[in-house]
């Protein structure tokens, strides 16, 4: 975890000119070849670099036009491919190295296709855990597929879905025009029920909005109210929680908000969470929020997963005139009480920050 000294201001924008990325993930058979495929078809998807794992099972081999390396090669709309063989930190500095000497295209985003049994938060931390790569790049996105006629199965009954669904950003769901209304229905409240504030669509042979899977991420130290919201969810309300769902499914895996009225101190905060991720590393699934922190002019964003987080962003200030603490978690078999017990324990915070009404 690398939130332990105090955030330094930078003179320079932290965020600005780092490139996006996009991790798309789902299921085995839920279409995020096709969807890719159908992304990289678009005039304005022209400067991409896409990293493929298991490469011998994409489709996307039948728009190879130039083998460039053993695992560089070019795509007929002038993207990039790379498949994954080895470690995904090696592929990403290797890329971004060879972009800047001029040896590949000049892309300006990198879409990762995880394994359909890919858990995604490794490939997150992945981004969290190596100082060049934070410096060059930056996480955008994770878009995760559910095959609407497989997904609620796979949901009831594997893990990886689960988590699949609950990391992400995005939700697409797949083949909706290849099942009826009910089971659609029911699978978009099992959804729900495990990522409340996602924003979700569906996607017929993999034609989905643009608008709607990239840019997702902040990209400036000025964002605007509408960049920090759809960041933070385009839905969320916060205080909201798993109690609110009355016919919730027993599962581990859990979504809630806090809302804190008073600044941290960054000492308290900071300890807060070390102990929340030494406690409970592996089950803390995702966090992300603004944190309103004494002594400074904006929030400082703070995001990360399990045990590792990004070292936080200041803002250049607040993007509205609300300026409480909003913190989203998505754990597993850790509740919202126990959250808030440590916050109030831990350096008396209980005195200085008390929660909002919810």
């Amino acid at each position: 975890m690398n939130l332990q000294s105090e955030p330094v201001a930078q003179g320079r924008d932290p965020l600005a000119g780092r490139l996006p990325v996009s991790i798309v993930t789902g299921f085995l058979g839920s279409g995020k070849s096709t969807l890719i495929n159908k992304l990289l078809k678009r005039p304005d998807m022209n400067k991409v670099a896409v990293v493929v794992n298991e490469f011998g099972e994409q489709s996307i081999d039948h728009d190879l036009i130039e083998v460039s390396s053993e695992q560089m090669m070019l795509l007929n709309n002038g993207c990039l491919c790379c498949v994954l063989r080895g470690d995904l930190q090696e592929t990403l500095r290797d890329l971004f190295v060879k972009r800047r000497m001029g040896e590949i295209i000049d892309f300006e985003r990198v879409i990762i296709e995880t394994t359909g049994l890919a858990d995604p938060a490794p490939v997150m931390q992945t981004l969290m855990s190596d100082t060049m790569l934070q410096s060059q790049y930056r996480l955008d996105c994770v878009v995760t597929l559910v095959d609407a006629v497989n997904g609620l199965q796979q949901i009831e009954t594997m893990s990886e879905p689960v988590k699949q669904a609950a990391l992400a950003d995005r939700i697409v769901i797949t083949k909706s025009d290849l099942t009826d209304a009910d089971t659609l229905a029911t699978l978009e409240r099992r959804v729900r029920e495990l990522n409340p504030q996602v924003p979700m669509k569906h996607a017929v042979n993999g034609e989905i909005d643009l608008s709607f899977l990239i840019d997702v991420g902040l990209t400036n130290a000025r964002s605007r109210l509408e960049d920090v919201e759809r960041w933070m969810g385009a839905e969320t309300h916060y205080g909201h929680d798993e109690d609110d769902h009355a016919h919730r499914h027993d599962t581990r895996v859990k979504s809630f908000s806090l809302r804190y009225e008073k600044p941290f101190t960054w000492a308290a905060f900071s300890q807060s969470l070390e102990v929340l991720t030494t406690l409970r590393g592996p089950d803390l699934l995702r966090v992300k929020g603004l944190v309103n922190v004494e002594g400074r002019q904006g929030p400082l964003v703070i995001q990360g997963v399990q045990h590792l987080f990004h070292p936080p962003i200041e803002l250049a200030g607040w993007p509205s005139e609300d300026k409480t603490t909003r913190i989203v978690f998505i754990t597993r078999g850790i509740d919202r009480q126990m959250v808030e017990n440590l916050f109030a324990a831990i350096g008396q915070i209980g005195s200085s920050a008390t929660p909002a009404p919810a």
